[in-house]
């Protein structure tokens, strides 16, 4: 039991021994860096930027140069060994003679950036990536495809750290870069307007042409007058909501004209805009028309310039990265105003009506965002009477209008982005892929603007053919 005891300490003491002097023993030293030159040879030596190589030749030198020292530095450490340490980007000559002053060799040292170091450093900061980097005189060259144009950025400034403004981009942007832009306009109009007014008329009395008129409303005028004593609404009188009441006081004829209105609208417009447009690229949407607006010119004449009105869209993509998309939209509706214009020069000049958002946002494929808050809110009231007479009580009220006006607008705006690629044409469908022209037989005999229809059986279109369109669709306002 004892000298199983002491063999197992025996052979303890002995590991910790070869341990201690395997560490202590000196670690071998790499020769990567060390360069063989022959004699007569002219050979070529690349050194990455602030990097060091040793140089050995075969034959012993007494006198070495380098015609440019501000790219490479020299230092002998031996008749056969040369310490060079790149400086700066760029390519000298490195010339090494013997005892009795005869060449030995020409060596083309080129200082290149530090490769290695940019290679590690772009596959940490962009992992995944298939960008390679080569170096061409004194600069990085990059090709390869990167996933978005952010990352292809990302990786041309951090060459710009390792060869300023000597940096080739051969990269290409991968991926899906063509975006579709769906987009809904939605506005409500609505208007109430409200308007009371009344007129007296008198007729009779001493003289047969004795008439006397009072009010505000349209029996004010002469022929208004003489139509209400008549016994019929004057034919001056436009309003719809008019109401007539005459009757006889002995000789003198009273007729009364009580003009009530309430009026009520609600109006919606509606597009959907879908817009395609490759990264980087502007398009646009108008649904509406141009209007001719006269210009006035320097040499008197008068020109014609068209104003576009109606539904505007125009959008800039940037696909920033994978699915993250840049989009810079200007959005307008606009509409001409016939009440706001205005005649100049015997040109009767229309006003418009418009409302325009300008906005940047970021969103990833397939969301939305919405603009709202683009209200419109007039009121407008008004009262008028007969001076004195019109604030009668009771009375007074036969003497005096009142009308009354709100128009309200609202106008919101869905915006959606998705990603896109191009499809096979078969797979997409039109409204006419179901209807085919008529025959004469058909047109003459039986009056059908139509054949009948073609049941499409592949793609989109065959897809929709199958759908039931029978009874209601479309867009319902209640």
């Amino acid at each position: 039991m004892k000298i199983d005891r002491f063999l197992k300490a025996a052979l303890l003491g002995l590991t910790l021994s070869v341990s201690a002097v395997a560490m202590t023993a000196p670690t071998a030293v790499s020769a990567d860096n060390l360069r063989v030159v022959k004699s007569g040879t002219s050979s070529r030596l690349q050194v990455p930027l602030n990097r060091a190589i040793v140089v050995e030749s075969d034959t012993p030198f007494a006198e070495l140069s380098i015609a440019n020292p501000g790219i490479a530095d020299l230092s002998s450490l031996s008749d056969r060994t040369i310490y060079v340490l790149g400086k700066s980007p760029g390519t000298t000559t490195l010339t090494l003679f013997d005892a009795s002053g005869r060449l030995i060799t020409n060596v083309e040292v080129q200082v290149t950036p530090d490769l290695s170091e940019f290679k590690e450093r772009l596959r940490q900061i962009l992992p995944g990536e298939r960008i390679e980097v080569r170096s061409a005189n004194d600069g990085i060259v990059l090709s390869g495809i990167v996933s978005s144009t952010q990352r292809l950025q990302r990786a041309l400034e951090l060459a710009e750290r390792y060869a300023p403004e000597r940096v080739s981009n051969l990269m290409s942007v991968g991926g899906i870069q063509q975006v579709m832009l769906k987009v809904r306009f939605a506005e409500m109009q609505r208007s109430v307007s409200k308007s009371l007014s009344s007129s007296l008329s008198l007729g009779g009395g001493i003289g047969s042409d004795l008439g006397v008129s009072a009010g505000t409303g349209s029996l004010t005028s002469r022929s208004g007058s003489t139509s209400a004593l008549a016994g019929s609404l004057p034919e001056t009188n436009t309003n719809t909501g008019a109401v007539l009441f005459g009757f006889n006081a002995g000789s003198t004829q009273v007729g009364i004209l009580l003009e009530a209105l309430e009026q009520k609208g609600v109006v919606r417009f509606l597009a959907e805009p879908n817009l395609v447009a490759l990264s980087g690229q502007e398009a646009k949407f108008l649904a509406g028309g141009e209007y001719p607006v006269p210009v006035a010119q320097t040499n008197e004449t008068t020109t014609v310039e068209f104003k576009p009105f109606g539904v505007e869209l125009s959008f800039i993509p940037r696909v920033v990265d994978k699915d993250l998309i840049n989009l810079e939209l200007n959005a307008a509706v606009s509409a001409i105003d016939t009440t706001n214009g205005i005649t100049l020069d015997g040109f009767d000049i229309a006003a418009f009506s418009r409302r325009e958002t300008s906005t940047t946002v970021e969103m990833r494929d397939g969301e939305s965002f919405a603009i709202a808050g683009l209200l419109q809110d007039d009121f407008t009231d008004s009262s008028a009477q007969l001076p004195w007479i019109g604030d009668v009580p009771v009375l007074g009220a036969l003497f005096r209008s009142a009308s009354y006006q709100r128009s309200q607008t609202e106008l919101v705006i869905i915006i959606s982005s998705h990603l896109v690629t191009p499809t096979r044409g078969e797979a997409l469908a039109l409204p006419t892929d179901r209807i085919k022209p008529p025959t004469e037989k058909d047109l003459f005999l039986h009056g059908r603007t139509a054949a009948g229809t073609r049941t499409p059986k592949k793609g989109a279109a065959g897809e929709v053919a199958k759908q039931d369109f029978t009874g209601s669709y479309g867009y319902v306002l209640d």
